[in-house]
C-alpha cells in the first residue's frame, strides 16, 4: 500500500474541506489490488467489445447467419485469457511499483502479455477444433486490449502528475547527501521530472565550500553530521547517498541513521555520473561490464534528425507566424521610438562560437548603457538577469514581450542553423565570464529559442537550476522530448505565464 505524502499541506488542505495537514497523508492510497482489478475489467471489456464489433457491427467482413454465437460461448476463453494476463503482468513486473518507468515500457509489457494471451486462445481453439469461433474476433480483441490496457496506465499516469507537481500531493521530500557531479545529476533529474514527485529540500555536504552554499532554490544545509538533525527539522521523507564509494563507512553509517529514524535512504553509485544513456552492459560469463560507446554516427544521426524537425517545423508553420511577423514589423516602425525594427545581441552559441541573435526591437534606442544599472539596482544574478518593471521597454515592446512575439525574428537563426527551436537559451559573453566551470557543459549544444527551463518555471527558475535543467536536456535528449517541450511552449505563450 502506498501513502502519500503532501509537501504544500496548507494549500491544499484549504482545498479540500475536512482534511487536515497531520491525516493528508492518508487521503491517497492506492490499494495493491487496484490495477490486477482494473485489467481484469478492462479485459472482460475488450472481450465485450470485439464480440460486438465482430458480430454486431461486423466490421471488415459479415458474419453467417449459421456462424453466429452467442457471447456465453466465449466465456470460458475469457476466463483463460485473462487469466493468462493477469500471470504475465505479475510475472513481468507490471505490478510493481518502480517510479520512473517509462510509459513504453508499460505498454511492451501489456502488449507481450496480450500477445501471449492471444496465441494462448488461438492454440486452445485449433485443438478443440472449435467451428463457430472468430479468428478475426481475436485481432480486434488484441488492438482493443492493448489501447484500453494502455489508456489506463495514461490516465494514472497523468493523474500522478497532475497531484505531484500541480497539487503538491504525494510529494516526497528529498534530501541529498553529497553534492559533487552525482548529486547534481540527481538534482537535474528530479528538478526537470517533477512528474515523479520528488521535491529536494537541500544538501548536504563535508565540504564547506559545498554544504554551506546554495545550488539555486536547494539549500546548503551543512556538513554530513547534521543529518539526524535536518532530517527532523525538513521533515525528509527520503535521503539520496551520492557519495564516492571510496566512503563506503560514511555511507553505512547515513543508512544506519536513516534506519533509526525511520527514514528510506537510497544510494548512487558513482559510476551512474555516466548517465545510463552512456552506458553499455554486457555479461563476461554472469560478470557485468560497463562500457561507454562512443558512436559519431549517432551524434551525427541525431543532429542531423533534430535540424530536420527545425525545419520542417518552421516550415509548416509559416503560415502562422510569416504575418504576424510583419504585422509586429509595421507596429514597431510607427511606435514613433525612432529606433530600427530588430534588435541584434552578440551571443554564444555551441561551443562558445560567437553569433548575433536576432529579436524585435522592444527597447528604447541605447537601452544596453542601461542595463549594468538596472542590474544593480535591482539585485539581479549577473549571470541570469530578469529586470522586472524595465523602464527601457516601449509600450509595443511590452506588448510583443509579454506575448513573446519579440523572439519571433530568433526564427532566422533557426533557419540558418546558429539556433533550434529547443536547446539552452544562449547567454551573452559577458554573462559566461562569470560562469563556473560545470556552468560550461550548457553550451554543448545548439541554443534555443524555447527550452526545458523556459517551461519548467520561465523567469522564475534561479540560474543553478536553469543550468541543471539545460544539463539534464543535453543528456536526455530525444525528438520526443523536443515535441514535449514545443507543445508545453504553446501555453506557456498563451498564457503569458512568467514573460514581462
Amino acid at each position: 500500500m502506498v501513502v502519500f505524502r503532501e509537501d504544500t499541506s496548507s494549500r491544499v488542505t484549504q482545498q479540500i474541506p475536512g482534511i487536515t495537514a497531520d491525516n493528508l497523508r492518508q487521503v491517497f492510497v492506492e490499494p495493491l489490488w487496484l490495477l490486477p482489478v482494473v485489467d481484469v475489467v478492462m479485459a472482460f471489456l475488450a472481450w465485450v467489445l470485439a464480440y460486438t464489433a465482430r458480430y454486431e457491427l461486423q466490421l471488415i467482413r459479415p458474419v453467417l447467419e449459421s456462424n453466429t454465437v452467442p457471447f456465453s460461448i466465449y466465456m470460458p476463453y475469457v476466463l483463460a485469457y485473462t487469466g493468462w494476463l493477469l500471470i504475465n503482468y505479475a510475472t513481468g513486473g507490471l505490478y510493481r511499483r518502480i517510479r520512473g518507468r517509462s510509459f513504453f515500457e508499460e505498454a511492451t509489457i501489456i502488449a507481450n502479455g496480450v500477445t501471449n494471451a492471444i496465441v494462448l486462445i488461438m492454440a486452445v481453439s485449433f485443438m478443440l477444433q472449435v467451428t463457430a469461433f472468430s479468428r478475426l474476433m481475436l485481432v480486434y480483441l488484441a488492438v482493443i486490449t492493448i489501447v484500453l490496457l494502455a489508456g489506463v496506465r495514461l490516465a494514472r499516469r497523468w493523474a500522478y502528475a497532475y497531484l505531484r507537481s500541480k497539487r503538491g500531493i504525494g510529494v516526497q521530500r528529498v534530501l541529498i547527501v553529497g553534492a559533487g557531479e552525482v548529486g547534481q545529476a540527481v538534482l537535474r533529474v528530479m528538478l526537470a521530472r517533477s512528474d515523479l514527485g520528488y521535491r529536494p529540500v537541500g544538501h548536504l555536504d563535508d565540504n564547506p565550500a559545498i554544504g554551506d552554499v546554495d545550488l539555486g532554490r536547494l539549500r546548503g544545509l551543512g556538513s554530513i553530521d547534521n543529518l539526524e538533525d535536518v532530517i527532523a527539522s525538513e521533515k525528509v521523507d527520503l535521503v539520496v547517498v551520492t557519495l564516492p564509494w571510496t566512503q563506503h563507512n560514511r555511507i553505512m553509517q547515513i543508512v544506519d541513521t536513516c534506519k533509526q529514524v525511520r527514514v528510506a535512504t537510497r544510494v548512487v553509485p558513482d559510476v551512474f555520473q555516466l548517465n545510463l544513456r552512456q552506458l553499455n552492459v554486457e555479461n563476461l560469463d554472469g560478470i557485468p561490464l560497463l562500457g561507454i560507446d562512443v558512436e559519431p554516427t549517432r551524434y551525427v544521426a541525431n543532429r542531423l534528425i533534430k535540424r530536420a524537425l527545425d525545419l520542417t517545423l518552421v516550415t509548416l508553420a509559416a503560415p502562422v507566424w510569416v504575418p504576424v511577423f510583419g504585422i509586429v514589423a509595421l507596429l514597431i516602425k510607427l511606435d514613433g521610438s525612432g529606433g530600427s525594427i530588430f534588435y541584434s545581441q552578440r551571443r554564444v552559441g555551441e561551443n562558445g562560437r560567437m553569433f548575433d541573435m536576432y529579436k524585435f526591437r522592444s527597447m528604447v534606442p541605447d537601452a544596453d548603457k542601461l542595463r549594468e544599472k538596472l542590474v544593480r539596482e535591482q539585485n539581479q544574478d549577473p549571470r541570469h538577469p530578469k529586470i522586472f518593471d524595465d523602464p527601457r521597454i516601449t509600450p509595443i515592446g511590452r506588448i510583443i514581450r509579454r506575448t513573446s512575439m519579440d523572439e519571433l525574428p530568433n526564427l532566422i537563426n533557426v533557419i540558418t542553423g546558429q539556433m533550434s527551436l529547443v536547446g539552452p537559451r544562449p547567454p551573452t559573453p559577458d554573462e559566461v565570464d562569470l560562469y563556473d566551470k560545470w556552468h560550461m557543459q550548457r553550451l554543448n549544444t545548439v541554443p534555443g529559442v524555447t527550452g526545458l527551463w523556459q517551461v519548467s518555471g520561465r523567469s522564475h527558475v534561479p540560474f543553478d537550476e536553469m543550468v541543471l535543467l539545460d544539463i539534464y536536456y543535453i543528456e536526455n535528449w530525444s525528438i520526443w522530448l523536443d515535441l514535449e517541450i514545443i507543445m508545453r511552449t504553446i501555453p506557456r505563450v498563451l498564457l503569458r505565464d512568467g514573460a514581462f
